[in-house]
């Protein structure tokens, strides 16, 4: 008879848990989508000033061995991610960046247009503003760049620029 009672509180102990999950969940979605909606109109907002601060850091590269970027492109869509670690809200946006010829290094290189590569930008979000530290993940697509480091990031959404 004494097993019977154990059961009734696994039982339980199970069902607890998988409630706990579920409002967990819930109330985790509940805080993170106003605040994400929240930081995407902030950031659509003050885009222009965040891109123009992120090609102001590019083309001020002070490497001598780092190649100097002459044009920056930014694509419309942007795609929002979350750290897992630290729940820092990131923007990135797809760009095309076009380098002085023949500061990419790359030999026998003489087409128009040869030395644009291309990358996302990543923008942070504090909590309070956008920022960016002029950082660009090359040869990758905003999605790709997320999903490359899905151990670091939670995807939250995908969505088209609304430019001010």
């Amino acid at each position: 008879m004494a097993w019977h009672w154990w059961l009734a509180v696994a039982g339980a102990t199970a069902a607890a848990a998988a409630l706990g999950t579920i409002l967990w969940r819930a109330a985790r979605k509940a805080f993170w989508e106003p605040r994400l909606a929240e930081a995407s109109r902030h950031f659509h907002l003050h885009r222009e000033r965040l891109e123009a601060k992120f090609i102001k850091l590019l083309m001020g590269r002070s490497r001598p061995s780092a190649p100097r970027g002459i044009d920056c492109r930014f694509e419309d869509e942007v795609a929002y991610a979350r750290n897992r670690v630290t729940g820092e809200l990131s923007a990135f946006v797809g760009v095309s960046i076009e380098f002085e010829d023949g500061s990419l290094g790359l030999e026998g290189e003489s087409e128009p247009g040869g030395n644009i590569r291309l990358g996302t930008a990543v923008f942070r979000f504090d909590g309070q503003r956008w920022d960016t530290d002029g950082r660009v993940i090359y040869n990758l697509t905003p999605r790709e760049a997320i999903h490359f480091y899905k151990s670091d990031l939670k995807p939250l959404t995908e969505e088209p620029a609304r430019r001010s």
